[in-house]
């Protein structure tokens, strides 16, 4: 299976254009300007001086990746949808970049200003993965303008890079600490076909964890070479980037045996150590993942860029077998652990996605331990801000998830009202999904359309003949339009008994919305409702949040007026429940929020 380029699909309605149009009006604004409050446009001058300048616009070792992705951001915005501000603001940045290139190629602003003679000298300093943003941003604005100064200056880094970590073997370290060069460079190698490119990208991907370059930790993933690793373990966000590029790498080069390694760790990814929500990476110690089944809800880390890094993992394996699964993980990432990053209004945003907020305990905690919590509120920027231009970059290529092709047969992963047109075949699809379930999907020039029938759908209709096979509805195209229909019915959703933090409890789930409660709609104790075991909501679509809310009629524990503990279970009382989309939580101040309940049979 093979996607279609974002730029052969447009999206046309619904949800996720709106979030597209606020993306390409509010927030790449938004995100350039906190950026240049903070130094980090400034800081492309070069010009930092500790004794002149104000220290807090010290370039960070970071600093040239997040603003990296923000080019990258503006350059898939500009491709359909031509901003002459943004594309001058973009250009001069490259300019600097260019400008303040070394003769040799190198370029990273923190190590050219503040430690020159510490170049690749340090592992975890981020040069490497400055150097893949830099790549990436370099073809996505040289595919959107057709100017290439970045991607020249990016093409003679790159072989620098070779000269140092290939040919001359002289730095410090054989592989990033921090991994994206890989899947980088596999970009660079798709749009340029320069062999090269995929060589380097090899190099990296193949002495990671080698003698060479083993760190036991496996915070970075070098504990082993990366063929023989069967667990997701160690920083999120890096073993993300890391097993897109090694997927990306196994598909071009027909790896079977790094391809199954990606398949191993994808599985255990999603099955052992992933929230409900599609966050990963459950502890703030390592920013990553801890043991199978781990994941605290109060405490969990969720790292907006580690969702966003499990879609391009799960889209890098669709070309392997066709398997919905891939593209279901997709859908629930989006639509909840990234989009929640996000506020209404687009300017602010969470790097930490909890499941649960405490306000009472957090008082406590803040007085007696050392403990720390994710924040209760979006903030627009934060002293490591790679959250916010990721989100930047995301919502302007959803496109690219939509359909997909292998030989006469079109896939249709995701339910968008968009318009496929590519080499005289075309797709149409109308919906108001995930507010709706009913699809209209209408094709020219495949022989046969495979709709992925989700995961969390059990009953569907279908207005034609079907086969099924791995998750998908398998129609012969004869031209006419198609209507499927999704059950929509709010839903509980139980975890695996495993999951000891929610033991015993359900969460509430509108086709592949997850939905939660806050304090602000339903007072305090929310750990004191009871979801009965057959759901009677009531739905109300809020224009706010784009998405529908729900009422359920549930009950509620009455608290003991004589007795701290009781042979006699507490007493309840009738009480509704509102719940609001998850991805939406947080946007009417600070409150109490969770997003599963106590479950019972009443």
């Amino acid at each position: 299976m093979k996607n279609f380029t974002f730029d052969n699909v447009s999206i046309t309605s619904g949800y996720l254009y709106e979030k597209q149009n606020l993306n390409r009006k509010t927030t790449i604004y938004s995100v350039y300007d906190r950026f240049y409050d903070t130094g980090r446009i400034g800081a492309f001058d070069f010009d930092y001086n500790e004794t002149t300048h104000d220290i807090s616009k010290k370039p960070h070792v970071f600093w040239d990746s997040d603003v990296a992705k923000w080019v990258e951001g503006v350059a898939y915005i500009i491709k359909k949808h031509p901003d002459k501000k943004l594309e001058e603001l973009a250009d001069a940045i490259i300019n600097k970049v260019k400008k303040h290139q070394d003769e040799n190629g190198y370029f990273n602003i923190y190590f050219t200003v503040c430690e020159p003679d510490k170049r690749f000298t340090d592992r975890n300093a981020h040069e490497l993965y400055c150097a893949g943003h830099l790549m990436e941003a370099a073809v996505a604005y040289a595919d959107a303008t057709g100017k290439t100064d970045l991607l020249d200056c990016m093409e003679k880094y790159a072989d620098h890079i070779k000269k140092v970590f290939v040919d001359d073997k002289s730095a410090a370290f054989a592989s990033p600490g921090h991994e994206e060069i890989e899947l980088a460079l596999m970009r660079m190698y798709e749009y340029t076909k320069n062999k090269k490119y995929l060589d380097l990208a090899k190099h990296f991907i193949d002495i990671r964890g080698s003698e060479d370059d083993i760190d036991r930790s496996g915070y970075n993933q070098s504990h082993m070479p990366v063929r023989e690793q069967t667990e997701a373990i160690g920083h999120s966000v890096r073993a993300m980037y890391l097993y897109t590029g090694m997927a990306l790498l196994a598909a071009e080069t027909d790896d079977k045996e790094l391809f199954s390694a990606c398949k191993t760790l994808w599985e255990d990814t999603v099955l052992k150590k992933m929230y409900v929500t599609g966050g990963i990476g459950s502890s703030r110690s390592n920013e990553g993942f801890t043991t199978p089944f781990d994941l605290p809800n109060d405490e969990a880390y969720a790292e907006t860029c580690a969702a966003i890094g499990l879609m391009f993992f799960s889209d890098a394996m669709l070309p392997f077998h066709n398997d919905s699964r891939y593209a279901d993980v997709i859908e629930k990432v989006l639509y909840n652990g990234v989009l929640s990053s996000l506020s209404l209004d687009g300017r602010s945003f969470f790097y930490e996605n909890p499941l649960e907020i405490n306000l009472a305990d957090r008082a406590k905690i803040a007085s007696i331990s050392q403990r720390t919590l994710p924040i209760t509120q979006r903030v627009e920027c934060f002293d490591c801000s790679c959250c916010p231009p990721n989100i930047n970059r995301v919502l302007p290529t959803l496109e690219k998830y939509i359909y997909a092709y292998e030989d006469d047969t079109l896939y249709v992963n995701q339910f968008v009202s968009s318009i496929l047109e590519n080499n005289g075949a075309t797709a149409k699809i109308v919906t108001e999904y995930p507010n709706n379930g009913d699809v209209s999907i209408t094709v020219r020039g495949f022989e046969k359309i495979a709709i992925r029938i989700p995961n969390w759908c059990d009953t569907f209709e279908i207005n034609k003949k079907y086969t099924k096979e791995n998750g998908f509805a398998i129609v012969e195209n004869d031209g006419d339009e198609i209507k499927i229909s999704f059950d929509m019915t709010p839903r509980t959703v139980y975890a695996d008994p495993r999951i000891k933090d929610v033991a015993g409890k359900v969460a509430i789930m509108r086709g592949p919305i997850v939905y939660c409660a806050e304090g602000v709609d339903n007072g305090g104790d929310l750990h004191s409702f009871v979801i009965p075991s057959v759901l009677k909501p009531t739905e109300k679509f809020e224009k706010n949040f784009g998405l529908f809310t729900l009422e359920v009629e549930c009950k509620k524990r009455i608290p003991f007026t004589s007795d701290l503990y009781s042979n006699t279970a507490p007493k309840t009382e009738t009480a509704t429940l509102k719940l609001i989309p998850y991805n939406c939580f947080a946007n009417r101040g600070e409150s109490d929020m969770t997003v599963w309940f106590c479950g019972g049979h009443i």
